[in-house]
């Protein structure tokens, strides 16, 4: 089997509510300019012999560029040759530098493939742990107390049974919202706190001390993710999980340099940041050899599947905008949360729908790569 053609869409989605992390941080559609929605990739790989692979992707008018300068190099190659394909991309990576979000890009055509091809799930071909997984709420970063209050008993209502801060970044009232979440969902739900790289080392201290009292599951992302040292000095002050390396580049070679340094409990993995599935499957294999848990982060189709691969994961992460939101996540389609609970869908692929006609109609740019220009 060869790889044919990549063909590459560029095309606006719909404006997503606008939310806020930390004290006043847009989200990355709040620069978009009025009655604009973020750019899509849609990228269709084909074979010499008609099988396929697709993937929509965010980054829209970035990942064309790469697609238009770079992919050529892969007509022509083995796309169930997955490991020998992810490793080909760093070799590129080691010329272009790609963006983090882009160095998956081609393993996760090859593996939404790879499935349908041999007509199985994708997480049982990358590992096969489970088939249902408990989901988390993780919220955005609401105005006050009482929203917070507001929607997470929503959540509640709806079956979450486990929830996960992302606050304001100010450390006195994030410790108030600590303590007032343990009381609003009592002594056993697991709860999380993400400080989205928002404190210094002794802010980190002080909120850090508050959420093992309140006996928190992990504490993610504290600061940002350079300097390993005061990562380090963090997890041995602190008896509550350090979860981090969420956004730090290097994949598995990364994680490692986490691990040795002793500057995490948990490690972060995820298919946009880590490389796909074969990045994310790497370091949550090495996780697993040192007795760490691999905690996969963010939502979609993609982390579905590697919750399902992954046994040393907990939950599945759904981000939550407000009330209205809440209830229609258990109308998601292959995503859909109900009772608290993530089913993992059991068709080959990823999941992500093809429809050409469409793409060709609504598309801002295409690019068609069908010739190898080694």
């Amino acid at each position: 089997m060869k790889i044919a053609r990549f063909t590459c869409w560029v095309h606006e989605a719909p404006r997503q509510p606008q939310i806020i992390w930390r004290f006043g941080l847009p989200t990355a559609h709040g620069g978009l300019p009025e009655g604009e929605g973020p750019r899509l990739a849609s990228i269709l790989m084909e074979t010499e012999s008609g099988e396929s692979g697709f993937i929509t992707v965010e980054m829209g008018d970035a990942v064309n560029d790469v697609v238009r300068r770079r992919f050529a190099h892969f007509i022509g190659e083995n796309p169930l040759m997955t490991e020998a394909l992810w490793t080909r991309v760093w070799e590129v990576d080691r010329m272009e530098e790609f963006h983090q979000r882009q160095l998956g890009l081609i393993d996760m055509l090859c593996w939404d493939l790879k499935s349908k091809v041999a007509g199985l799930p994708l997480h049982v071909l990358l590992g096969g742990a489970r088939t249902s997984i408990p989901a988390y709420a993780s919220t955005a970063t609401w105005k006050d107390l009482a929203t917070y209050e507001r929607n997470i008993k929503t959540c509640r209502d709806v079956g979450f049974g486990a929830y996960k801060l992302h606050a304001w970044g100010l450390v006195k009232e994030d410790i108030a919202l600590i303590r007032a979440l343990r009381r609003w969902v009592g002594p056993d739900a697991p709860l999380m706190f993400d400080g989205s790289a928002g404190w210094d080392y002794a802010d980190a201290l002080v909120v850090g001390k508050a959420l093992q009292d309140e006996g928190y599951l992990w504490y993610e992302e504290p600061m940002r993710e350079f300097h390993l040292g005061s990562y380090a000095k963090l997890a041995d002050k602190l008896d509550i999980p350090i979860l981090a390396a969420e956004t730090s580049d290097g994949v598995h070679w990364n994680a490692a340099s986490w691990i040795e340094a002793g500057a995490l409990d948990m490690t972060r993995i995820s298919f946009h940041f880590k490389g796909g599935f074969t990045g994310s499957m790497k370091i949550a294999q090495l996780s697993d050899s040192f007795g760490m848990r691999a905690q996969v982060h963010g939502m979609g189709l993609e982390n579905a599947q590697l919750c399902g691969a992954i046994e040393n994961n907990d939950f599945y992460e759904q981000i939550i905008y407000d009330e209205a939101h809440i209830h229609t996540l258990s109308d998601q389609g292959a995503i859909s949360i109900v009772d608290g609970r993530l089913n993992i869908s059991s068709e080959p692929g990823i999941g992500h729908l093809f429809d050409r006609e469409k793409l060709d109609a609504t598309a801002i740019a295409k690019t068609v790569v069908d010739t190898r220009r080694d």
